[in-house]
């Protein structure tokens, strides 16, 4: 029946929508950052309201590292994701034609940064990087652009090593940014770096970020941990859709993120790990930066 009904729209030269026509489904990936039941919460919402729009079966991805989304859009598993600016640079420097920045989120005076923070225990005594000297210092995930790319390019200008042994003792992953919080709280690393916007007040966790996540969450109680550096301010990382998803697709998809902030205050607190002013475009233009950055740093390690 179904078969024939489609045979008969295109014997009358009549379009058949392209969701209906080239996709039965649609896969979201959730970077890490926090633990995978608290990406699938925060984000649950998007399922649902992505469901409703595409009418296909909506499915959240929550791998364990960020290469794991990386990888899924690059093999055509996953559609959708809020990458990192560095993640998106190995997505584009592996296949330029994998996937399109479309939208990026906006902090509450407008911008689109945010900052690498450094923070330790506020009962170790060490209030800035140079009370690091010999102490173990915990990055997050090797793709992550605040948890490893931009303090690794910048804290050796500012006379940091991160060679382990050079300056400090060690030098750790952790795995993600909830994984550095709780690394530092228990003492298993004397320092570390995460993601926040600088906006706010430190005892909330900023007004967005992992530091916020965590703070929401009861991981971490802001007056326990001290900020001991900031990165200068770093490109929101942007929303990106696989290029070869049907162009009604990318649009509804782009129109729901887009509008989320009206549609749905909470939802759009979810997705953006806090406080934000919602999605604006993007282009890829404005990491073209970062993809310098990420492409030299990889020539160097080769």
């Amino acid at each position: 029946m179904k078969l024939t009904l489609i045979a008969a729209l295109m014997g009358a030269g009549l379009a058949i929508p392209a969701a209906a026509q080239e996709i039965a489904g649609f896969n979201i990936g959730v970077l890490g950052g926090e633990n995978a039941q608290d990406r699938m919460t925060s984000n649950e919402c998007l399922r649902k309201y992505a469901e409703e729009e595409l009418g296909v079966p909506v499915k959240l991805f929550t791998p364990a590292d960020y290469d794991g989304v990386i990888q899924g859009l690059l093999g055509g598993t996953l559609d959708m994701a809020i990458l990192g600016a560095s993640g998106y640079a190995k997505a584009y420097l592996t296949d330029p034609e994998a996937v399109e920045p479309v939208l990026v989120k906006t902090n509450l005076d407008g911008s689109s940064t945010y900052f690498s923070v450094g923070f330790a225990r506020t009962d170790s005594g060490i209030t800035s990087m140079d009370d690091m000297k010999d102490k173990v210092l915990g990055f997050g995930d090797p793709n992550s652009t605040s948890g490893y790319l931009i303090p690794a390019v910048e804290m050796p200008k500012a006379g940091y090593s991160v060679q382990p042994g050079a300056y400090f003792s060690d030098v750790k992953f952790t795995g993600g940014h909830e994984q550095t919080i709780v690394a530092v709280v228990n003492g298993d690393v004397a320092g570390g770096v995460t993601w926040a916007d600088g906006q706010g007040e430190w005892e909330d966790g900023y007004n967005s970020g992992a530091l916020r996540k965590a703070a929401d969450s009861g991981i971490v109680d802001m007056n326990d941990i001290v900020e001991i550096w900031r990165s200068n301010p770093i490109p929101e990382g942007p929303l990106v859709l696989r290029k070869a998803l049907p162009q009604d697709v990318k649009d509804k998809m782009t129109a729901l993120m887009a509008g989320l902030i009206e549609t749905d205050k909470e939802c759009a607190y979810g997705v953006a790990s806090g406080e934000t002013a919602g999605f604006t475009p993007v282009t890829h233009d404005a990491y073209q930066t970062i993809i310098e950055v990420r492409q030299a740093e990889e020539a160097a390690g080769s």
